[in-house]
């Protein structure tokens, strides 16, 4: 049976007596219900009766009824509304624009609008790189999507997008103080978009790719990357592989293992997975399989798509054939980015001791970490109701901080695995164990270090743009 949900979480309005014992009744009829009570206040009372707001999280709108009805169904207490408070959050979107300069008067109004703001577009018109100095464009990014592959849902289009687009923004600003805004295009074509993006490009110092469906991922931002003076970065891969990385030095610590050695076998060959085979390499893997739907990719055959037969040719050196289940029969690491229920627990029984299962397919994993636990050393799961959940939060909001600060002009496999290294150093030693791998999402330590991580490498690397010489105090008459 599924855990009660934050993401299912209601507020019921209730009409009760306004006996001593009334609060308490209701709790009991909820709990006996099955959901799990977050809050309760009386926000209306009488001699006769109180009006109760209780919070509650169910697992699922059929739950969240049967609650109402568990309460209705008790003499004395009336259910006066149920409320959804994921929709209630949600209302009327997430974000809006606030100005962070006051326009009081007349004087004020001369210098954020005209006519002394033309003397500032003179000088950005002098000198294009002033525009990081003197717009938006320093701490601004655009989260791009053309809703063809959002979170589980798939093709559901650009409106339906948003609200993912929107809760993007909010975290880069609340984790990273980056400023984000979504841009939902209502077209799938690749070089329409590739286009559109260009076009919007000037007014950013950044562009994340969301939810665009492989292959057709792969080519925007490889044409973008090289089309373009600022960063791009599809979050869907680099994030996830990022912080993949990240819990898997953590987990081979735990279990006394080295990448270089580990036997990695990776399920789902789509862009998450392409990125975080590359990244592992990148970080010193040698010995990885990466499954699809038909088996395990092989070296020396044909494949689909460019993506696809880079992975037949960069991985299975030892040449193996099989399925899945086959390969995992002596593994040391498993990593799903897949579809859910493709294991058992004799399949991760199978596996090498000391097995690493991160089982990352959402909301439902290749196999339940309660399964998988009885034979793994180490499990991680893409969910928030179990240990060591793989987030990309942990990973997108410090790492454009670090571009933005850089002004760099590109992202580099340096800078991934410098991001990597950083989340999973948060954790000491000391703090290490099985259950913690990976820092929480509110680890006030993380975004910081991704950032000062990543803006290193980008100068190092020498590709950060040049920054304009003049000060807000020097005059142009």
């Amino acid at each position: 049976m599924a855990t009660p949900s934050p993401g299912y979480s209601i507020i019921v309005k209730v009409h009760a007596p306004s006996t001593f014992t009334a609060t308490s009744d209701l709790t009991a009829v909820v709990a006996e219900a099955g959901a799990a009570i977050t809050a309760l206040d009386i926000v209306d009372a009488s001699h006769d009766n109180n009006i109760i707001n209780l919070a509650c999280n169910t697992r699922g709108k059929e739950h969240s009824r049967k609650v109402k009805e568990s309460i209705d169904a008790v003499e004395g207490f009336e259910v006066l509304s149920l409320s959804d408070r994921t929709f209630h959050m949600h209302q009327g979107g997430k974000l809006q624009t606030t100005s962070k300069v006051n326009v009081r008067n007349r004087d004020d109004l001369s210098r954020a609008y005209t006519p002394g703001v033309a003397r500032v577009c003179t000088a950005i018109a002098k000198d294009v790189n002033r525009a990081r100095e003197l717009t938006i464009k320093n701490n601004t990014i655009a989260v791009v999507t053309d809703g063809t592959a959002v979170l589980g849902l798939g093709d559901i289009g650009p409106e339906a997008a948003m609200p993912v687009m929107e809760g993007k923004a909010v975290l880069f600003k609340q984790f990273a103080n980056v400023d984000a805004w979504p841009v939902a295009l209502d077209t799938t074509d690749t070089e329409e978009i590739i286009n559109i993006v260009k076009a919007i490009a000037p007014a950013y110092g950044g562009i994340n790719l969301e939810d665009i469906s492989a292959p057709r991922c792969f080519e925007i931002e490889a044409r973008l990357r090289e089309e373009l003076d600022i960063p791009v970065f599809h979050d869907d891969q680099h994030g996830t592989a990022i912080v993949t990385q990240a819990a898997l030095n953590n987990a081979l610590k735990v279990v006394g293992k080295q990448l270089a050695d580990v036997r990695i076998v990776l399920s789902g060959v789509g862009a998450a997975g392409h990125a975080i085979i590359r990244l592992l390499k990148a970080s010193g893997a040698k010995h990885i399989l990466a499954a699809g739907r038909d088996g395990v990719l092989e070296q020396n055959t044909t494949q689909r798509d460019e993506h696809r037969q880079w992975l037949a040719d960069n991985t299975n050196a030892e040449g193996f054939t099989g399925t899945l289940k086959q390969a995992l029969v002596g593994a040391d690491v498993f990593i799903g980015v897949s579809a859910p229920n493709l294991l058992d627990g004799d399949d991760v029984a199978s596996m090498n001791d000391g097995s690493i299962v991160f089982a990352m397919a959402n909301p439902d994993p290749e196999i339940l970490p309660t399964e998988a636990s009885k034979h793994a050393a180490v499990v991680a799961t893409g969910r928030s109701d179990f240990p060591n959940q793989i987030n990309n939060v942990l990973a997108f909001p410090g790492f454009f901080r670090g571009l933005l600060d850089a002004g760099a002009s590109d992202i580099t496999e340096d800078m991934l695995v410098a991001a990597a290294d950083a989340i999973s150093a948060t954790i000491s030693d000391e703090e290490l164990n099985p259950s913690y791998v990976i820092p929480s999402v509110f680890n006030d330590k993380v975004a910081g270090a991704v950032a000062e991580a990543v803006a290193n490498v980008a100068e190092q690397n020498g590709i950060t743009q040049p920054t304009a010489t003049k000060t807000p105090d020097d005059i142009d008459f």
